[in-house]
């Protein structure tokens, strides 16, 4: 599949790098039951990456690049608490479609499957670079979460269940339209039983 990825990147997120043959490789062996893909016939047209961290371990402000080891994941750790979403996307020519919902939804049950804490994700913010002129970050973001602007990605992301816990500056610094801020939102499984100690 890993040309139908790349593919597929290339069109969900222009001007950015899509996966190397060695990332894709990684991922798919080192947590293969958190890569998740939606096809229509033979052709993918969504697909979401994710991996397992105990989050205590890094910082609120981490890179994309520091949670997932530049997209290798060999930060994964089986024992964490964390389901960590590095990346989701769908086709443009499929949107609307409620396929974000989809992934969403079946990360939450692999969340609720592996007894894990939460689910956090970095979310861009694809339409910030039309506001950036007149709207500080802040403002732009407070402006989607009141619904008076509409952000594919955070708009998705807040109607899925998930809410912001603060904006990230140089999250993915070569992300132009989101001008490199992202956000950073949680899921909590409510569903979690603490580990006992041995």
């Amino acid at each position: 599949d890993y040309g139908q990825v790349t593919a597929l990147q290339l069109r969900c997120f222009p001007g950015m790098k899509p996966w190397s043959e060695t990332q894709f490789a990684n991922v798919l062996s080192t947590f293969p039951e958190g890569q998740l893909c939606i096809q229509y016939g033979k052709k993918i047209i969504a697909s979401s990456c994710s991996l397992v961290i105990n989050f205590e371990e890094y910082s609120e402000n981490s890179s994309w690049n520091e949670l997932t080891d530049n997209g290798n994941i060999s930060n994964h750790d089986k024992y964490g608490d964390t389901l960590y979403g590095m990346e989701i996307m769908v086709d443009p020519e499929y949107r609307g479609m409620k396929l974000s919902r989809r992934l969403y939804d079946a990360r939450k049950d692999l969340a609720r499957k592996l007894n894990l804490k939460r689910i956090i994700i970095g979310g861009r913010l694809p339409n910030y670079y039309k506001y950036a002129a007149t709207l500080s970050i802040d403002e732009y973001v407070e402006k989607v979460t009141n619904r008076s602007i509409y952000d594919p990605v955070l708009t998705a992301q807040l109607s899925n269940g998930f809410s912001l816990r603060r904006v990230l500056p140089d999250y993915l610094p070569n992300d132009k339209e989101s001008r490199g801020y992202a956000t950073l939102l949680e899921w909590t499984n409510y569903n979690f039983e603490p580990k006992k100690r041995d």
